[in-house]
């Protein structure tokens, strides 16, 4: 059995017990079996003629004659209709007579019979069927009995067959979004995995340009509510173009990690390490004095960096803003870098002195 067509008869889950009650409501009972079994032999001489005239009327609508195709199939579904038709009439609407309705629809389902197809089929059907027991059965009770239980019996038939077009819609619905849910985390990876790559500077691991910004009103107005200060200390490398003219590019990459490092490991968890770009670097700090800045981080920056690079040397300059006074992200980013260079003046007259 076709794998999808298994999982879809094993998610109906039909049982005899709900087979019963799918029969109670269609008020199916012992007397509608007898009826239908006293038409059997009617039925059964007649069978050849029946299916004949049923295709003979459905192949003269091209749309069902495309569906079918060519001889072989039609011979195929014919052998499949003459079966159909006996099982109506063959007393025993069980388990496995329920499955066999249940593939049936599942099979028109999978070669693209719409739901307008397979009734105008079933009401064909019947007629012929009502028509036949008509022509070989005498009017009275046992014919009455016998129309009534087929009509029964073929209502039945459709709920289970409407039943499995509805699941394997519902299927067909669950794994289109299974794939488009597949694909959003997909898509969302993907973009995270950018802006993740976008957001961090890949030589140094520091928040990229970009998003410095963003950090510094994020961060100024958390200081707004909380009445505490912010600091922002801007850094450059000195003379940093000597330096990579003297030692080479891999050199000069070498002194930008290693001060990222120094950068990372002198900040707390909640303040952020930014390469502003090229030579040039900012750290925002969190409820932060321009003094504590000064002495807690600045002295530190300089002790670790003279341990690892004692040729290289750095000017910083460090702004405040707040507690009583908050400046914009842009204007205290403009105060640190005119303070940065402000002190690397000063620091090339002291050393010209």
């Amino acid at each position: 059995m076709h794998s999808n067509m298994k999982t879809l008869l094993e998610q109906m889950r039909i049982t005899e017990m709900d087979i019963g009650a799918r029969k109670r409501l269609l008020e199916f009972d012992d007397q509608d079996v007898v009826a239908l079994l006293r038409c059997r032999d009617h039925i059964e001489r007649r069978l050849d003629d029946i299916v004949e005239t049923f295709y003979g009327i459905q192949t003269s609508n091209p749309d069902i004659a495309s569906l079918i195709g060519d001889s072989d199939t039609l011979e195929r579904l014919e052998t499949a209709q003459r079966r159909y038709i006996m099982d109506l009439f063959s007393g025993a609407y069980d388990l496995e007579y329920t499955n066999n309705r249940l593939r049936i629809g599942l099979v028109h389902k999978r070669i693209g019979v719409e739901p307008k197809f397979y009734l105008s089929a079933v009401y064909l059907l019947h007629r012929l069927l009502v028509q036949n027991l008509n022509d070989a059965m005498e009017s009275g009770l046992e014919l009455q009995r016998a129309l009534v239980a087929l009509d029964k019996l073929i209502y039945f038939d459709v709920t289970l067959v409407f039943e499995t077009y509805i699941l394997s819609l519902v299927s067909e619905i669950e794994a289109v979004k299974n794939r488009t849910e597949e694909y959003a985390r997909a898509l969302e990876e993907t973009v995270a995995m950018r802006n993740g790559q976008l957001r961090t500077d890949a030589l140094t691991g520091l928040t990229t340009r970009r998003y410095l910004n963003e950090a510094l009103q994020r961060t100024v107005k958390a200081a707004q509510r909380r009445s505490e200060p912010v600091s922002l200390i801007f850094v450059d490398v000195d003379d940093f173009k000597g330096l990579n003219d003297r030692r080479g590019h891999a050199y000069g990459d070498r002194v930008l990690t290693e001060l990222g490092k120094v950068l990372l490991e002198t900040a707390r968890g909640e303040d952020t390490c930014v390469r502003y770009g090229g030579d040039e670097f900012c750290v925002l700090l969190a409820n932060s004095t321009e003094e504590q800045a000064e002495a807690a981080y600045c002295q530190r920056i300089r002790r670790l960096l003279a341990e690892r690079l004692p040729e290289v040397s750095i000017s910083m300059g460090v702004v405040q803003t707040g507690p009583d006074h908050f400046e914009d992200a842009d204007a205290l980013l403009k105060s640190a870098d005119r303070r940065m260079y402000l002190n690397k003046s000063a620091g090339k007259d002291v050393a010209a002195g």
